[in-house]
């Protein structure tokens, strides 16, 4: 799919009409300023989003678009996840009644693999990673007629991520907003809302934030095209694994991301502890890769209006433990 081809006015106006399916499921998070640095710095905290993740937008938005025109009983869904993703569409099939297998990798954080487990949902653990997870659970379902619901890959995912811009725009409440960081993973989150920014405040810059031991996307944004990279460990978990080759959200972030960040494993942990021990808010480590983003470019910016998009707070408790006594 090339850039020309997907218009930011449509992703814009599909966010506002799953607004009107999913709102009254959803959160209308609050956009907090740092305890650290005043109202120059915000955060948006999806952190406190039902099922703890901005992921359950997503979901919502894919399920009751699909239930618009169908019965959702003749579907069996499929989706695969490092873990957030599989908690919101858990999550939103309890809520419809749907049918669902959820794919997750080896690498599964302890608290979201029972989370999911908690909806009664049927789990498969496949794969190192949630590339090879995703792989998995796109063969069944072209051999076993599953209906896939991508993490990112899909327009209706990308409109309820980018519900989260409409509410910034009107929390920001004619404010100017300079700069927006978003962490980036496969791109349904960064795809969605910078549609929705750049539709309704094209002066505000948008900055991707990765993770340097998996970043796909960001990669082939500063390519020109998608490639493969090879995927280590990181905090940043739900940012790790592969992307589809024929991802939407590459087109999309294309023409809405500003500029680009790389963060190393040191980045995202002193971030965390600086969530928990400065902002008094326990994140998951992709959360603390945005801050970690806005860190970088902090002697740049500081004297602008920034928002930093917290995307979730589904850690183990052992690692947030280990975490906050380290060094």
């Amino acid at each position: 799919m090339t850039e020309d081809s997907i218009s930011i006015s449509d992703i814009a106006f599909n966010s506002s009409e799953a607004r009107e399916r999913i709102g009254a499921e959803i959160f209308k998070t609050p956009l907090l300023p740092s305890l650290k640095q005043g109202s120059k710095l915000l955060f948006k905290a999806e952190n406190f989003q039902n099922t703890g993740s901005f992921k359950i937008r997503g979901a919502l938005s894919k399920l009751t678009a699909l239930a618009k025109a169908n019965n959702l009983d003749a579907f069996k869904f499929i989706t695969a996840s490092s873990g957030n993703h599989g908690i919101a569409c858990s999550k939103a099939a309890s809520i419809l009644g749907a049918s669902l297998t959820v794919v997750l990798p080896e690498t599964v954080a302890k608290v979201k693999l029972e989370r999911i487990k908690s909806f009664g949902v049927d789990v498969l653990i496949q794969g190192e990673e949630s590339g090879q997870a995703e792989l998995y659970a796109q063969k069944m379902s072209e051999e076993d007629g599953y209906y896939y619901i991508s993490p990112y890959n899909d327009f209706e995912v990308i409109a309820g991520q980018g519900t989260i811009g409409l509410e910034i725009l009107e929390q920001m409440k004619g404010r100017s907003l300079d700069n927006l960081f978003i962490s980036i993973g496969g791109g349904g989150l960064i795809s969605g809302i910078s549609a929705v920014i750049k539709h309704y405040s094209p002066e505000t810059k948008i900055w991707g934030v990765s993770a340097i031991n998996s970043c796909t996307l960001a990669d082939s944004i500063k390519a020109g095209k998608m490639i493969e990279t090879k995927h280590f460990e990181t905090l940043a978990d739900g940012c790790a694994g592969g992307v589809d080759e024929d991802t939407i959200t590459f087109p999309i972030t294309k023409q809405t991301i500003d500029e680009l960040l790389w963060c190393e494993e040191n980045e995202i942990e002193k971030c965390f502890r600086d969530m928990a021990f400065e902002e008094h808010q326990i994140v998951e480590g992709s959360a603390a890769l945005a801050l970690a983003g806005y860190e970088k470019v902090y002697d740049d910016i500081s004297d602008q209006t920034s928002v930093v998009l917290l995307c979730g707070a589904n850690i183990d408790v052992d690692l947030t433990k280990k975490l906050l006594v380290k060094n």
